[in-house]
C-alpha cells in the first residue's frame, strides 16, 4: 500500500510542477494545491498505514496508529484551503485591473 501512495505522491508533484511552471495564473494556483495535497499524503504515508480499523489504542497495542500526522494533515488542509482562497482573491482583482492572467504581461514584457 506504501507503494501506491509514493507513487501517487510522486504523480501529484509532478502534475503541480508543470502547472506551476505554466504561464497562467490560475494553474500556478492549482498547481500550489495540488503540491499540498502531494504533501498531505506523504505525510499521511510516513506516519504508517493501517487498514480495518480506527486509529486508536488496541488493547494490546499491536494496531496502534500515531495520531500526529493525522493532526498536522488536519491543520495543512485549512491552511491550504486559506492561502487558496486568498491566492484566488489577488488572482481576480488582478484580473480586474489589468485585464490578463499572464505572468510575462504582468511582469511588464508584453513581446512574449
Amino acid at each position: 500500500m506504501e507503494t501506491i501512495m509514493a507513487c501517487l505522491v510522486g504523480l501529484l508533484f509532478t502534475i503541480g510542477t508543470y502547472l506551476v511552471l505554466s504561464r497562467q495564473m490560475l494553474r500556478i494556483i492549482f498547481g500550489l494545491s495540488i503540491i499540498s495535497h502531494a504533501v498531505n499524503l506523504l505525510i499521511l504515508t510516513s506516519g504508517g498505514l493501517k487498514t480495518g480499523s480506527a486509529p486508536l489504542l488496541d488493547e494490546k497495542m499491536a494496531g496502534f496508529t500515531d495520531p500526529l500526522p493525522q493532526a498536522l494533515i488536519l491543520t495543512a488542509i485549512v491552511i491550504n484551503f486559506a492561502v487558496t482562497a486568498l491566492l484566488l482573491v489577488l488572482s481576480y482583482r488582478s484580473y480586474q485591473i489589468f485585464k490578463t492572467d499572464d505572468m510575462e504581461r504582468l511582469r511588464g514584457n508584453p513581446d512574449e
